[in-house]
């Protein structure tokens, strides 16, 4: 299990397929760590350099008090990449890690050639509402708070299956305090402005069954980038590359060939 000290945030992160192939980095939801990616990364060409990372707070991470600023969680990505030789990588990002993915983009475009903004936007709901959530956390907990989030993670066909039971649990487990700080971190982030002036390949995926980032905002946050691509995964939820991991490597696959880097 590979960590990195990355000024003094211990970050946990895993390597796959060939270190010297195009590079693609996956950045993940809030309450989530790196496994939501397991099923999409085996259908995945084994020449492509393939990393993920736990955010602050998330996974095996080291998990600082709340709360977070969306500038700490876009440079602990930019420093890990610089830490990896990371250049001209495809940037694959779930909901937060897609707010990353956009202020990585804006900040250090040596870093990315490519985006997939996945279940995502430009800005996802109001301080008002994620101060109500917030102060859930702290109240309640989050195997209490669980049953609403996996609504909004998952389809109704697929909570009904034994196959939810893992993520539930990792959900439940998630530190309170990483959640709550980066929670604090996307009330703050808006980038509307910024993300306009983009100007590098762009893939947005959505699920028809999203109830955190609906299709509507996933494609507004699309429109934003001039000559970007929009995809709609039909019966998933939040995280479609657990729901439908075989669509999403595919949509994935297709697009990386379309820009040369597979």
């Amino acid at each position: 299990m590979p960590v990195v000290d990355l000024n003094g945030l211990r970050v946990h992160y895993r390597e796959d397929g060939n270190s010297t192939g195009p590079t693609l980095v996956f950045g993940n939801s809030l309450g989530t760590d790196f496994r939501i990616w397991d099923q999409v990364v085996d259908l995945l060409p084994k020449s492509l350099r393939i990393i993920r990372y736990d955010k602050r707070g998330h996974g095996l991470t080291d998990c600082p008090d709340a709360p977070y600023s969306m500038g700490s969680l876009i440079t602990d990505a930019e420093r890990l990449l610089d830490h990896l030789n990371v250049k001209d990588c495809v940037f694959v990002g779930l909901s937060i890690g897609g707010l990353i993915a956009q202020g990585l983009a804006v900040k250090r475009l040596d870093q990315i050639r490519a985006l997939v903004l996945s279940n995502t936007a430009a800005k996802i709901g109001n301080a008002d509402i994620w101060q109500e959530r917030i102060d859930m956390v702290h109240a309640q907990g989050l195997p209490a708070m669980a049953p609403t989030i996996l609504e909004r993670w998952f389809s109704k066909p697929f909570r009904q299956t034994v196959e939810v039971a893992p993520w539930a649990n990792m959900l439940a487990r998630s530190p309170a305090q990483g959640y709550a700080g980066c929670s604090a971190a996307i009330a703050g982030a808006d980038f509307i402005t910024p993300t306009s002036g983009l100007r590098l390949p762009t893939l947005a995926i959505a699920g028809d069954k999203d109830g955190a980032t609906p299709p509507d905002l996933v494609r507004e946050t699309s429109d934003l980038i001039p000559g970007s691509r929009f995809h709609l995964i039909k019966g998933a939820g939040h995280i479609p590359c657990v729901e439908n991991p075989d669509e999403y490597a595919a949509t994935l696959l297709d697009f990386m060939k379309e820009i040369g880097h597979v």
